[in-house]
């Protein structure tokens, strides 16, 4: 029984160490720097997707949302006060009106220095 219960925990110990630092998730408040339409529409992808790109923690991000969800265009106004959560390649987008839409890093990039 106490080999069982060691190994458990040690396997624990393993995976919790390979798991990167840079898994961890990023939130803040930045302005949003631009939005494009990117593909089309057909069948199989029922609504336009978007680029979506801003800058964080020194980076510049791009993210494109799901064709097979909408997002009215309109909601998310370029120049404008966003919060962000990025989660690996995973990150949600909030407007300060409530308006969220998630999306899938596409593009990271060093950011400029000013």
């Amino acid at each position: 029984m106490r080999k069982v219960t060691t190994v458990a925990i040690l396997g624990i110990a393993t995976i919790a160490a390979t798991i990167p630092a840079s898994a961890a998730k990023i939130k803040g408040d930045t302005t949003l720097k631009d939005s494009q339409p990117t593909g089309t529409t057909d069948k199989e992808h029922k609504h336009q997707a978007y680029d979506l790109s801003f800058v964080a923690q020194g980076k510049s991000y791009t993210c494109r949302t799901d064709s097979g969800k909408s997002m009215n265009a309109t909601d998310f106004v370029v120049g404008t006060q966003i919060n962000y959560q990025i989660d690996g390649d995973k990150t949600k987008i909030k407007t300060p009106e409530g308006k969220q839409v998630e999306c899938k890093i596409v593009r990271v990039e060093a950011a400029p220095t000013p």
